[in-house]
């Protein structure tokens, strides 16, 4: 057997619960687009950190995933939804149900692509598109995914995700503070109904835009 088939053989198997909790763990830096609205979707992430960034191991610590790794398992995970495309391609929650599966794994573009394949057949899914703009987000694609959540306000122009993330990404991608003010600003007014802690958290960085507006990076969020 040679080495790098017994590092194989010995190394801690992987379940996909773990990847995504060790995948939280990892990508802390930055500010995080925001999923609490969302519900059983919430989940903070934040531009991939680079894989050489690993703590050390020990026997009971398994060693942290690459994203290739991350990719084989989210490709495993995705085989019996993606059996059940081939009998029924056109399924708009099935797609999106795929699309989820490989965000969860941070394998982004992918996850992009069949969400977009999901809003091809069923557009009006504001939940779904706000996921593909996140992704188009973490890829590099800032005007793409301002464009998709432009069009989720158009379907839902009180949607409080679609406001926070406009807000986020205007601030930290484009640096337009005002852009940015504004989405947060109409996300308070429109929802008047939303839970405290969410509301001073949107306070919070509505706060901070106005104090520090050429310095989004030193300010954390989850929502």
């Amino acid at each position: 057997m040679t080495g790098q088939s017994q590092e194989a053989a010995t190394r801690p198997s992987w379940t996909m619960r773990q990847v995504y909790i060790t995948a939280a763990i990892c990508l802390l830096l930055g500010v995080a687009l925001g999923y609490l609205f969302r519900g059983s979707q919430a989940h903070s992430t934040a531009a991939p950190a680079p894989a050489a960034a690993q703590p050390a191991t020990t026997a009971s610590t398994p060693q942290m995933p690459t994203l290739e790794q991350m990719k084989q398992m989210a490709d495993k995970q995705a085989e019996p939804l993606l059996a059940k495309l081939q009998n029924d391609p056109k399924n708009p929650d099935l797609l999106a149900e795929i699309g989820r599966t490989y965000e969860s794994a941070h394998q982004f573009k992918e996850a992009a692509d069949y969400y977009a394949k999901s809003l091809t057949i069923k557009p009006a899914q504001v939940a779904v598109r706000d996921e593909m703009a996140s992704c188009l987000y973490y890829t590099g694609d800032v005007d793409g995914a301002l464009k998709q959540l432009d069009r989720s306000l158009k379907d839902d122009p009180k949607n409080a995700s679609s406001l926070f993330n406009l807000g986020m990404i205007r601030w930290q991608a484009k640096n337009d503070v005002p852009g940015a003010l504004s989405a947060w600003k109409q996300l308070l007014k429109s929802n008047p109904k939303l839970e405290d802690q969410k509301k001073a958290q949107v306070q919070r960085l509505i706060a901070a835009a106005t104090q520090h507006p050429s310095t989004p990076q030193e300010t954390k969020s989850k929502f």
